[in-house]
């Protein structure tokens, strides 16, 4: 198929390489030029694993190409993306104003009656108003077909969006035109080959479902972060909780780690649209307005479990940071934990020794200042963020950090404490190399208890 991809973002890009993938011709607009000039040459200006590998041989095949002209990508296509971003207003809501300005030049520019699919997340009605926009300037024009415009959003995972896409576990579409409903089964068909996955509902309900998913999502989070926050009062482990209700088949394992708190690009951002939807109908959305309050208080627990420990005064202090994208597998660090302690730190007077393998750059971009001044030190490798420092504290857990030499640590540090904001050590096992521990819901154990294990050994 010929396919036009509108935006080069995160969704937009792996959108197209992947149909490009499957032997479809796709044309990537961006208004951006340099992004555009760089993807032409194969550099992908973002961190997703296999990204670059996927441009060059699709780029290599001509079936893959960019361009900051709209115009040019319309020429007898037969599906047209928009994959612009819906940034987060000030009162929460999702700007769609890039959706709908590209509705409009659409609507001018659109000769053949493509189906326009709205893969931006985007609130519900919003693919009904790119619809009454195109079909407005369909009878400006005079034109003997009206568009159809339906509701396909994406699921994936920054880290592994090119797996989610080539195998998802749903695919979601929004129509009732069953001329377009056919369109799109035969363009997802190689995605589906060994069992149906493709759901069709209404435009609304396929918009809704979409903030659904990740509002569930982030709740189980903040459900979980807080049970930690008890668990902590209670002398218990959180670990042995989270084995014990994920072994239940209704609950599963997946989202039930306690931890510093959710970031990134979706789970705040979508958070607060469906929070703005609730209000503009008149509904209170209490359950969302706790997980949003639980995941606000659970990224100040890294810097709270420092200053118990070393004082609310940091002058003089180092402290090491290990990760500071949102997650592994990205340089993303929008609304990361990393950005809450990191500011913390800062009025706090420390210093900072960070290293993260991907997502430096971006901490770098944004606090130039106290990188100038050393403040902020990058360092190359993560035992160098180490030396004289007088805590680590794990903020992303990067699969290098999984299984560190704590022997080694123990020497560079010249304070022997290790906060986990993911949960991702040992306790037991720290501790016995001379480590203070802190983890998420991890109770320490209590001073009498000790020499009794000892001696029942």
């Amino acid at each position: 198929m010929r396919i036009t991809v509108i935006g080069c973002g995160y969704v937009g890009l792996v959108t197209a390489a992947c149909f490009a993938e499957m032997g479809n011709h796709v044309t990537c607009v961006d208004q951006n030029s340099e992004r555009i000039d760089a993807l032409s040459n194969g550099v992908c200006p973002l961190y997703e694993p296999g990204m670059e590998a996927m441009l060059a041989t699709n780029l290599s095949g001509r079936r893959l190409a960019f361009t900051t002209q709209l115009n040019d990508a319309l020429q007898d296509v037969e599906v047209v993306f928009i994959a612009v971003g819906t940034p987060c207003s000030d009162d929460g809501s999702a700007d769609i104003s890039q959706v709908l300005s590209v509705a409009a030049e659409l609507g001018q520019l659109l000769n053949n009656p493509a189906v326009v699919v709205c893969k931006s997340t985007s609130p519900v009605g919003t693919a009904c108003r790119v619809e009454a926009i195109l079909e407005q300037q369909c009878q400006r024009r005079q034109l003997s077909w009206r568009p159809v415009v339906i509701s396909n959003p994406e699921f994936l995972k920054e880290g592994a969006a090119i797996g989610d896409f080539m195998r998802p576990d749903r695919i979601i579409i929004g129509s009732s035109s069953e001329p377009a409903n056919a369109l799109m089964r035969e363009l997802y068909a190689p995605f589906v080959r060994n069992h149906e996955r493709i759901l069709f509902m209404g435009r609304r309900d396929a918009e809704l479902s979409k903030y659904a998913a990740n509002a569930f999502l982030a709740s189980r989070i903040s459900f979980m972060n807080e049970l930690a926050g008890l668990s902590s009062q209670l002398g218990v482990d959180i670990e042995q909780v989270r084995r014990a209700i994920g072994s239940d088949s209704r609950i599963g394992h997946h989202f039930i780690y306690a931890g510093c708190g959710y970031g990134g690009s979706c789970f705040p951002k979508d958070i607060k649209a469906l929070l703005h939807m609730g209000k503009e109908h008149g509904e209170d959305m209490s359950m969302l307005h706790a997980v949003e309050a639980r995941n606000d208080k659970q990224k100040h627990w890294l810097l709270q479990q420092i200053t118990q420990r070393l004082g609310a005064n940091l002058q003089g202090k180092i402290i090491a940071l290990w990760g500071l994208a949102f997650k592994p597998g990205t340089d993303d660090i929008r609304d990361a934990p990393s950005l809450v302690l990191i500011d913390g730190l800062l009025r706090a007077g420390a210093t900072i020794h960070a290293y993260d393998p991907v997502a430096m750059s971006k901490i770098a971009e944004r606090y130039s200042l106290p990188v100038s001044r050393g403040q902020i030190q990058l360092m190359d490798e993560p035992y160098v963020t180490l030396q004289n420092a007088d805590a680590l504290v794990l903020v992303t857990e990067w699969k290098q950090f999984r299984q560190p030499d704590f022997s080694n640590m123990r020497k560079h540090m010249r304070l022997p404490l290790i906060i986990d904001g993911r949960n991702q050590y040992d306790p037991t096992q720290v501790r016995e190399h001379g480590f203070e521990y802190a983890g998420v819901g991890r109770a320490a154990p209590k001073k009498h208890s000790q020499p009794v294990l000892r001696q029942v050994v």
